[in-house]
């Protein structure tokens, strides 16, 4: 067993290393760590470079702790003005749909804000759809394990009111100007959006018409200089697409709405309205 690490020697190994924020890092690792050894294990894969919140297994994101493996995507502070967005437009009852979910915190703080939604969310990744359960299962989230909407269930089909997706959008050849916890310790598969940027994007516009319901809205997060292609990309799908912008986290989010339905999105079949599902129908509601 090591001895115990000060408490002084932990900010100075991660100041050596490079860590701005220093202390309060060393007070997450310390209250994270379990034992002197897990403590100087986790010491040396943030001084290596390791992301702090796939280390302590764990990332604050709109008031949720929300679980995190090595190798899984860190939702970004950006992310929450998604939700936000979303929030607005959802209520009780919502079908939300969350693409390209990774750990599953987007679906999750909308769960938390929204109350009793029907909640579903897929990702390629294995070990991302694993974090993803753990983070929606407090929620009776179903998280599907496949290529985009590939693995999603048929009677999900036209009863989406909200499908969001933060999917990969940094062009290929940008990818070595990212920081390097990102660089290194993310999967390309949740970085990388292609030539463009554009890629995943690009597909996602495409199913989203077949899932959503008349009146649905799709939220994609992008960034300010790729948002009107982001736009036109739903328009050339038969969606009215709109954009909107938060300052202070550097944040942007295109949202595109199908024709029909109510203005307004939660409990219901058009008060903040869903589609009926499968089952209703058969039971002639």
């Amino acid at each position: 067993m090591s001895l115990p690490l000060s408490p002084a020697r932990v900010v100075d190994r991660l100041r050596a290393a490079g860590c701005v924020f220093a202390e309060d890092e060393a007070r997450l690792l310390r209250s994270a760590a379990d034992s002197p050894d897990r403590l100087a294990e986790m010491l040396e894969l943030r001084c290596a470079g390791h992301p702090l919140e796939q280390v302590v297994g764990f990332a604050e994101f709109a008031g949720l702790r929300i679980a995190l493996a090595p190798d899984v995507f860190v939702p970004r502070r950006r992310s929450e003005f998604l939700v936000e967005r979303a929030a607005t437009l959802g209520g009780p009852g919502t079908v939300v749909l969350d693409l390209c979910c990774g750990s599953g915190a987007i679906g999750a703080a909308l769960a938390a804000r929204l109350g009793d939604v029907e909640l579903h969310a897929a990702d390629v990744d294995p070990t991302a759809a694993a974090c993803a359960r753990r983070n929606l299962a407090p929620y009776g989230g179903a998280v599907h394990l496949g290529d985009l909407d590939a693995p999603l269930p048929r009677t999900l089909r036209g009863r989406v009111w909200l499908l969001v997706a933060n999917a990969p959008y940094v062009p290929t050849d940008e990818i070595p100007l990212l920081p390097p916890e990102a660089r290194d310790h993310e999967p390309p598969v949740a970085l990388d959006g292609g030539a463009d940027g554009l890629s995943v994007q690009r597909r996602v516009a495409a199913v989203a018409p077949r899932w959503l319901a008349p009146g649905g809205h799709l939220l994609i997060e992008t960034s300010r200089r790729q948002a009107p292609a982001t736009a036109a990309l739903m328009a050339d799908q038969g969606l009215t697409a709109r954009v909107e912008q938060d300052e202070d986290r550097d944040a942007t989010v295109v949202i595109g709405t199908r024709a029909g339905g109510c203005e307004t999105g939660g409990a219901g079949n058009c008060t903040k309205g869903n589609a009926p599902r499968p089952q209703d129908r058969e039971a002639g509601q």
